[in-house]
């Protein structure tokens, strides 16, 4: 049977730790904030069944989506 990941292994954002890129990412141009995700959205990639993104790559994707669509 598999076993679930440690989370107490697995590094992650803080909800000020968030705000803090949230409030970075707002004052970057879309170009910089459209960098911001392609970068974190090839981290967040799952190449096959055994590799995981880690769960920070995943705050900030959600972080940069989320400014993106502030914007739309």
């Amino acid at each position: 049977m598999s076993r679930r990941p440690d989370r107490e292994k697995e590094k992650m954002w803080g909800k000020d730790d968030l705000k803090e890129i949230a409030r970075n990412l707002s004052f970057l141009s879309e170009h910089a904030v459209r960098e911001f995700y392609d970068r974190a959205y090839r981290e967040c990639r799952i190449i096959n069944s055994h590799t995981f993104p880690p769960t920070r790559s995943i705050q900030e994707l959600v972080q940069a989506w989320k400014q993106l669509r502030k914007w739309r």
